[in-house]
């Protein structure tokens, strides 16, 4: 008999997967539309130049990026770019040696140097050179907080006690004090892999985000403290609350935007991979379905050297899992409700906004653990 009914139940199951699963496709991108950290339209034509040997067009992004205070692009900007120089130097090269002095190409050249100590058997010896390419990058233009960014990844490489990561978080806050890549790099520093622990990085990660404003990135960190406990094994009861609080935050936070917009990709990518750790199946194929084409590196490289092909069996497998849960029969539908509105369609970002330096909250433990990854994963 129980034999029996464990055949049965087996068989409703793939009779459902059967029937729900090529439904459940509707809404999502393609295979082949997808794309892995595709650019935006200003980034993509730089890139296309930059690929030809020309710098003017990745000047002129960058340039108006800083003279509009538009940091959260000018952080995205920069990482992209150095990521560019990282496999062609002779690109970086030219445009210093045209403009010496350029802002915006001193900071590009402080986080490729960062990058590339990074990956380095001679982390140490390297680290040491790159902090005075990071201070003539903050000197070049006193306002901008990404050069303190990549002051705290420097910071966190070279095990800079609580004090001095202290100084230069208060450095960076005061210029933007709801940047989001300055907020990312200090919730790492605070991780159990690095000089923390779960607990500090969950109480720094949601303190940020009630301070956030609107619509902000900052209000995912609880969701990347959330995937960073879940990388380490199975959480506790209490961890599970605040994992799934933070979910549910980041679920709110991808709400705000449109379906298909590349700014908030990386945040529903990492809220995907939290949401299927979690077993939250429906709720993790709506966000595919928000994800569109753009899939992200992060947090995928973190599991695997293919991170576009884990996207897309995680995709498949988030399907089938729902497929085999819905009943054979649907119910009558209800009345829709009415769609909620995006309420920041073209507004993407808000990093301009500065104000007093929040807190960075207790960092108890002084650095002592070795280096095992960085802000480029």
């Amino acid at each position: 008999m129980v034999r029996t009914m464990s055949l049965l139940r087996a068989l409703i199951s793939t009779a459902r997967m059967v029937r729900h699963t090529p439904r459940l496709a509707d809404g999502l991108s393609p295979d082949d539309a997808v794309l892995l950290d595709a650019p935006d339209e200003r980034l993509g034509p730089a890139l296309v130049s930059a690929a030809l040997g020309d710098h003017e067009s990745a000047a002129k992004v960058l340039a108006v990026t800083r003279e509009a205070a538009e940091w959260e692009n000018r952080d995205r900007y920069v990482m992209r770019l150095a990521a560019f120089a990282y496999h062609r130097g002779d690109w970086l090269a030219g445009w210093l040696a045209a403009a010496p002095r350029d802002p915006d190409a001193l900071l590009v050249k402080a986080e490729l140097e960062v990058r590339r100590a990074w990956s380095s058997p001679a982390r140490a010896e390297l680290l040491r050179e790159v902090g005075p390419l990071i201070d003539a990058a903050a000197a070049a233009t006193p306002q901008d907080p990404v050069p303190w960014r990549i002051a705290l990844d420097h910071a966190r490489a070279t095990h800079a006690t609580h004090t001095a990561f202290e100084l230069l978080w208060e450095q960076a806050v005061r210029r933007a004090s709801h940047h989001y890549g300055c907020h990312v790099a200090a919730l790492q520093y605070l991780s159990a892999v690095w000089y923390g622990s779960h607990r500090e990085c969950f109480d720094f990660a949601e303190r940020a985000a009630e301070d956030a404003l609107p619509g902000s990135l900052v209000q995912a960190l609880p969701v990347r403290a959330a995937f960073a406990l879940l990388l380490t094994g199975d959480p506790t009861a209490v961890q599970a609350d605040r994992i799934d609080a933070a979910a549910d935050l980041a679920i709110a936070l991808s709400a705000e935007y449109g379906a298909g917009d590349p700014w908030p990709s990386e945040v529903r990518n990492l809220l995907v991979y939290v949401l299927i750790a979690r077993g939250r199946w429906a709720e993790a194929l709506e966000q595919f379905r928000l994800i569109g084409p753009h899939a992200t590196s992060f947090p995928w490289t973190c599991v695997t050297d293919d991170p576009l092909g884990q996207f897309l069996e995680a995709r498949d497998g988030v399907r089938i899992e729902v497929a085999s849960t819905t009943p054979l029969r649907r119910a009558a539908p209800q009345a829709a409700r009415p769609a909620r509105t995006a309420r920041l369609s073209g507004a993407r970002d808000t990093s301009g906004t500065t104000g007093p330096a929040g807190p960075l909250g207790p960092i108890r433990r002084q650095a002592g653990q070795s280096p095992s990854g960085g802000h480029y994963a």
